[in-house]
């Protein structure tokens, strides 16, 4: 039997480009055959605004001094979505792993799958969480996880050709752990209003862990808790 390779990165604080090429670097990786599987655990160092790619979303002049007015840098990534906002409090999760020999990839199920684990990190703290779109949240998705019907945590997912034959998933999923939602929206707001956009998102359907827990873990004991179920989950898998 085949060895597993893996490899687990944390950070408690590191800038949006260098965590971004760390991901990069774990994907290809993964891709040439060199891991077969890899979490990395992050913080954003700075209030950072993270544009996906495209025309509709620039990084003009007047978007960078609005949201330096408000302590918020900004950074283009080079997939779609949607504007994030990163800050502290709100711990990203970057799964990436090989499918299987022969395994068929659906979308729904490993969304499913993803969603499944970031279920049991909640269930660490006796929070339920339920899988619904959130209206009105920033980046919404299908996919999001919520306390009752707030977003807590969004998710999104690509795919990608190993070499040789076979396919990579990366799932992403940002958790909101204790941060104010209207620190959040207010960036994103700003930078829909700069870009013509008509849509706002509202900070009152989103929420935190922090809010519905008496534990106040620090950003170690969350990472670790965080490994553990994807750790039980794999070993769900290989039983």
């Amino acid at each position: 039997m085949t060895k597993m390779k893996a490899k687990v990165l944390r950070y408690d604080a590191i800038d949006v480009e260098t965590v971004f090429e760390k991901e990069s670097a774990l994907l290809d990786a993964i891709v040439n055959g060199q891991l077969n599987q890899a979490l990395l655990l992050w913080q954003s160092r700075d209030n950072t605004l993270v544009l996906p790619a495209g025309n509709k979303w620039q990084q003009s002049a007047d978007l960078r001094q609005a949201l330096n007015a408000l302590g918020w840098q900004v950074f283009a990534r080079k997939t779609g979505g949607a504007p994030v906002p990163q800050t502290q409090g709100v711990i990203n999760v970057s799964y990436l792993y090989a499918l299987p020999a022969g395994q068929d990839y659906s979308i729904p199920a490993a969304y499913r799958s993803f969603c499944h684990i970031l279920s049991e990190f909640f269930n660490q703290f006796g929070v339920a969480v339920q899988s619904h779109a959130t209206p009105g949240s920033y980046c919404d998705g299908d996919y999001n996880l919520n306390i009752a019907g707030k977003k807590v945590v969004g998710t999104a997912q690509r795919v990608v050709l190993k070499k040789g034959g076979g396919k990579v998933v990366l799932a992403q999923a940002c958790i909101l752990i204790d941060v104010d939602p209207q620190q959040l929206v207010t960036p994103v707001n700003t930078c829909y209003q700069l870009h013509q956009q008509t849509e706002r998102v509202r900070a009152q359907v989103h929420t935190s862990l922090f809010e519905h827990c008496t534990q106040r873990p620090t950003t170690a004991e969350l990472y670790q808790s965080l490994f553990q179920c994807f750790a039980a989950a794999q070993s769900t898998t290989t039983a």
